[in-house]
């Protein structure tokens, strides 16, 4: 489908901010507590242990949900500036959290899973992120690196060595029950070049700065969710999500 005016103007928008907000990355990195190399040990954040010994009940809620993978909306149906690196059905996601915004229906659906995104201290985005077969995600780089980004493997096909992430021309390979923990600022691409479905519980984290830096990165993760990017998103899950339960005959399952 070709990008309608409206998509136009946020990608303008979106590419405006990205610029400034990558002005003031350097001061922001300075300040960071932990180090600024394109992989982290997952043990960097104290929840991790904790998440990935619940990994097999949040693996059963996402196995009810993949039920109905064709349904799940494509990355860049709800954030439209995914588009420039995804324009087919190979990357779906299900939303429960962005920005301030809560997927109340989704949330719903996989209420284990949501209570323990819900306990992660400085956890801004969370959401199934799902590849199908042969999907490639090109390289590409955060706009902002105030946060930290976090895949937990749920479902891995085989060969394992077949899917993959590279971050800063370093690359590691997902294990299914175990975390990768990496800086999404870095030029990073990702692949499944297998028969099956990739998925990882995505997140994105508060990266632990000093103060002042500390303050003002908050103060931008705020003004982020406030902004019409964020407002557009969460008007299109929600349409998204009306769609759907339509489709499923209100059942909200």
């Amino acid at each position: 489908m070709a990008p309608t005016l409206r998509d136009r103007a946020f990608e303008r928008g979106n590419k405006l901010g990205a610029g400034l907000l990558r002005g003031l990355e350097r001061g922001v990195l300075r300040s960071s507590e932990v180090p600024t190399t394109p992989f982290l040990d997952p043990a960097t954040f104290a929840w991790v242990g904790g998440l990935e010994a619940e990994w097999k009940a949040i693996r059963s809620e996402l196995d009810d949900v993949l039920s109905y993978r064709d349904e799940l909306p494509n990355f860049q149906d709800i954030s439209v500036d995914q588009a420039s690196i995804t324009d087919d059905d190979g990357w779906k996601t299900y939303f429960f959290l962005g920005y301030g915004f809560r997927s109340e229906a989704n949330c719903g659906r996989c209420p284990r899973t949501a209570a323990l995104i819900e306990a992660i201290p400085g956890v801004t985005t969370a959401f199934f992120s799902i590849l199908s077969p042969r999907k490639r995600i090109p390289e590409h780089r955060g706009p902002w690196r105030g946060v930290l980004r976090y895949h937990l493997a749920l479902q891995v096909p085989e060969p394992a060595g077949c899917c993959g992430i590279s971050v800063g021309g370093e690359t590691e390979h997902w294990e299914e029950g175990r975390s990768l923990l990496f800086d999404d600022g870095y030029v990073h691409h990702a692949w499944n070049d297998t028969d099956g479905v990739r998925v990882v519980l995505f997140l994105d984290v508060l990266r632990p700065l000093r103060t002042p830096a500390d303050q003002l990165n908050r103060a931008l993760i705020a003004a982020i969710g406030r902004s019409p990017y964020i407002s557009d998103a969460r008007q299109r899950h929600e349409a998204w999500e009306q769609r759907f339960q339509g489709l499923r005959g209100g059942a909200g399952r």
